[in-house]
């Protein structure tokens, strides 16, 4: 093993020779030590605890962030992380990464719904008790969950035939199911369905804003340390902004990048019908876009309102904020129909922005990060050791600036093509990206997919940032061998040890 194999066990060690009370200074006095670790169930810990606030966004990628002043302060003030991935370009999959820490093949949700997808493949697969809400609970922290949790959930019937239902975990639980409209739907209130309308108070990212501030006060009153996620709906569509914002942005057009209405060349077969956008459905995209800005507007204000109410109570200097999506979205690139659940980096590559205590300011991470590395990070956080069967690891030492050199090199995509497009709310026609079902992997200068019908992509992203050209045809037999033994091995990791591994070329 190498000297930093396992870095943090290590330093952990070291600390853990001394008292326990000055574990708070030795963590300190090392510019490479971390908090104390204790494992997940146990609660105690004399170290103060930073809090956490999440904020999760829906469909919500990189070209909407210039139009968010807020989230763009905390690119001056914090880290952001440039290569930050998602493991399925598709709602359900990729938020099951994030509360569990694991990839899809480890949670068994694929899709949004039927027999590999959906809050009921999440249920069924035992992933509840997985997530990060109940150790966080155990180690002391008040917990909130508000917004979107997973497709199909629904927060219940409030005519009392159906139980609604609360997860174990959430100190505090206010989520919607269908919530897309931003109006007229019904939020679960710790296991009360309360109905909400069609006037300007009810708009549901404001509703949100309302709550988190309101959790954030509590929790100060209550002196514990906390940690809140907010999900909202924004900006999937139909993207309704609030009735404040209907009229901003007028005339906003969609960007015009080097894909933009670009074909592939030597596409896949799924790609390969595509035709020129026509002027008529540019125009539909650029409103599509401007939409989406609106509808993002409210969401922008409400990090600005958390930011205001944490320096009021004085917890600003010991929390943690931090921003992004669960996936991308396209919108005319590679001819494409505005959509996701590809693997290009217009769908898979997505904002994640990081504010808190010893993170530097205007700090940018190459490294390699993925969704599934948010369970262990929130762990370690908190103090606590991060299970062995998470897949990710912690990017705690990467947002505080430390290089982390034991890293990954590949991150696992993965996307099993619905059975069924029936309830699913990002149901694709076949112009706007419905591919075959694929794995992929992204490493820090390539992608390479494998689709289940037996054709390949590979694109070199230094030169072909756009992935515009399919090179797979290109590859000798030896890097087609090692590409494929690599991906073959993602696809079995389990546990961040073996991912890790497993991200390293495979000769």
């Amino acid at each position: 093993m190498s000297g930093n194999r396992y870095p943090r066990t290590v330093r952990t060690a070291l600390c853990a020779s001394l008292a326990v009370v000055l574990l708070a200074s030795c963590s300190r006095a090392s510019d490479t030590a971390t908090e104390s670790a204790p494992s997940a169930d146990d609660a105690s810990g004399s170290a103060k605890k930073p809090n956490i606030v999440y904020v999760l966004t829906d469909d919500l990628d990189w070209n909407l962030v210039k139009y968010m002043p807020h989230v763009r302060q905390m690119q001056d003030t914090g880290a952001t992380f440039t290569n930050y991935l998602a493991t399925d370009s598709l709602c359900c999959p990729a938020r099951s990464s994030v509360l569990t820490g694991q990839y899809p093949h480890n949670t068994g949700v694929f899709t949004n719904n039927g027999d590999d997808g959906g809050y009921g493949a999440f249920m069924r697969n035992g992933n509840e008790k997985k997530t990060f809400g109940p150790a966080l609970q155990r180690a002391g922290y008040r917990t909130g969950f508000m917004g979107k949790y997973l497709n199909g959930y629904q927060p219940g019937d409030k005519n009392g035939t159906s139980r609604p239902y609360v997860p174990s975990g959430w100190d505090e639980w206010n989520v919607a199911g269908d919530g897309y409209q931003e109006f007229d739907y019904d939020l679960n209130e710790n296991g009360k369905v309360v109905p909400y309308g069609d006037d300007p108070e009810d708009y549901l990212t404001d509703v949100l804003s309302r709550k988190a501030t309101s959790f954030v006060d509590s929790s100060a009153k209550a002196k514990k340390p906390f940690m809140l996620e907010v999900a909202t709906f924004a900006p999937h569509g139909p993207s309704t902004p609030a009735p404040r914002d209907e009229d901003t942005f007028p005339g906003l057009k969609a960007p015009r990048t080097d894909a933009y209405d670009e074909a592939t060349r030597n596409a896949p077969e799924w790609q390969q019908a595509l035709s020129p956008l026509t002027s008529k459905e540019k125009k539909r995209i650029d409103r599509k876009f401007a939409q989406r800005v609106r509808s993002v507007q409210a969401v922008d204000k409400m990090i600005g309102r958390l930011k205001s109410t944490l320096e009021a109570k004085g917890l600003a200097d010991d929390t943690y904020i931090m921003f992004g999506s669960d996936n991308g979205f396209h919108m005319g690139e590679h001819r494409l129909r505005p959509g996701k659940q590809t693997a290009y980096d217009t769908d898979v590559r997505v904002p994640m922005m990081v504010t808190g205590p010893g993170v530097p300011s205007g700090e940018k991470v190459s490294r390699l990060a993925a969704n599934v590395d948010l369970n262990p990070t929130f762990l370690e956080l908190a103090g606590l050791e991060p299970p062995s069967t998470v897949d990710g690891q912690s990017l705690t030492g990467l947002m505080r600036g430390r290089p982390e050199d034991d890293w990954r090199q590949a991150v696992l995509i993965e996307h099993h093509r619905a059975a069924s497009k029936k309830g699913d709310p990002d149901a694709a026609p076949e112009d706007s990206g419905d591919p075959p079902t694929y794995g992929a992997m992204r490493t820090a200068d390539s992608l390479y997919v494998e689709y289940a019908d037996g054709e390949r992509e590979f694109y070199a992203l230094d030169s072909d940032p756009g992935q515009l050209t399919n090179r797979a045809s290109s590859l000798s037999a030896d890097q087609r061998a090692s590409l494929h033994r690599t991906l073959v091995a993602l696809q079995r990791c389990k546990g961040a040890e073996s991912c890790r591994t497993a991200s390293r070329p495979h000769s």
